[in-house]
């Protein structure tokens, strides 16, 4: 018995997820979460702009013109920036490029006109970070008399020591805490890296996860109830902070503290106390070490330095000359 478009499209999604990203290119569980968000965004547009549930959709809903209004969506109303625009839009054509691997011969053309859609192209902005004084105001801020307030303290001050990404702290295990006084955390494309830890660091680890009662194979990061701490919780808490922050550090007035940016924080002050930049690329799992030279575009004072040890070229002092009257007069013209 045929399926029908809409079983054929949902059978579609199931195996794009469970078994093309999982099985056949073993993805990491980052890049699936990352892809099913654009699905979930996605269903809900066609669902608000057509009327239709996701489970009615086929694959011949995912038109070019449909999808343009979807990434102008994003931009236009979610307020998405083109980055993050882009990167919803290379999940869903990852999708088109295998629905288009083993699809049905009437939706070629259509799939291939969408398929032409292109990344939007952006300026590449000057990066912002925390100073350690800023930093160290967020730290002091929280509210460490109650039992989300300890949490809080221990994992913005992992994440401002390890560098790492949110999610990446998020997943860590019981067991990823190494009694060489280091901390295992797996990044993009399942990249394994061990970062060492201050003393404190490990301590205030090791003092949270006795106080928690917390064994291994769990998580050390959770919500109240047990669950999951998700990335938008974690980013709620610390924009939380930094605005308990501005009364004694006013420069945060007119930042917007993320998770990520303790991450950009790390790595200006590694490369402000002189660590070289491929080692900063290693400590941060930076697939290369060019990624790493955006901070260095954006520490002013170490170009400073740099300037000082190239000498200004000695140039003979010229006495000031009024033009010619009637040069001046063409001037004006």
């Amino acid at each position: 018995m045929k399926r029908s478009p809409a079983t054929q499209f949902t059978r579609l999604v199931q195996c794009f997820f469970a078994d093309h990203l999982t099985q056949q290119k073993n993805v990491s569980p980052q890049t699936v979460l990352a892809y099913r968000d654009a699905f979930r965004l996605l269903f809900a547009y066609l669902q608000h702009r057509y009327h239709k549930a996701p489970i009615q959709l086929t694959l011949a809903d995912l038109k070019a013109n449909t999808l343009l209004g979807f990434l102008d969506d994003l931009e236009k109303v979610r307020h998405n920036t083109v980055r993050t625009r882009n990167a919803r839009w290379a999940a869903i054509r990852s999708f088109l490029r295998y629905a288009l691997a083993v699809g049905a011969p009437e939706d070629l053309p259509e799939m291939q006109q969408a398929l032409g859609i292109p990344l939007k192209r952006c300026a590449q902005r000057m990066l912002g970070f925390l100073s350690r004084v800023e930093v160290q105001a967020i730290l002091e801020a929280l509210a460490t008399e109650t039992w989300s307030g300890q949490r809080d303290r221990v994992l913005f001050q992992v994440l401002y020591n390890t560098g790492a990404r949110v999610s990446e702290i998020l997943e860590a295990r019981v067991e990823h805490l190494r009694d060489d006084q280091s901390l295992q955390v797996f990044g993009k494309g399942r990249r394994q890296r061990t970062i060492p830890l201050w003393r404190s660091s490990f301590r205030m680890l090791h003092r949270w996860i006795r106080q928690a009662n917390l064994q291994p194979g769990q998580r050390i990061f959770t919500n109240r109830w047990g669950q999951p701490l998700t990335r938008s919780g974690a980013a709620k808490r610390l924009a939380q902070a930094a605005q308990a922050a501005i009364p004694q550090c006013r420069s945060l007035r007119d930042k917007r503290v993320s998770p990520h940016q303790f991450r950009h924080a790390t790595a200006m002050h590694l490369l402000q106390a002189g660590v070289r930049p491929e080692i900063i690329a290693l400590w941060l799992g930076h697939a290369s070490p060019t990624t790493t030279h955006v901070y260095i575009e954006a520490d002013l004072n170490l170009k400073e330095r740099a300037l000082q040890k190239v000498q200004s070229p000695k140039t003979k002092r010229v006495r000031f000359q009024p033009k010619d009257a009637l040069l001046r007069f063409l001037d004006q013209v």
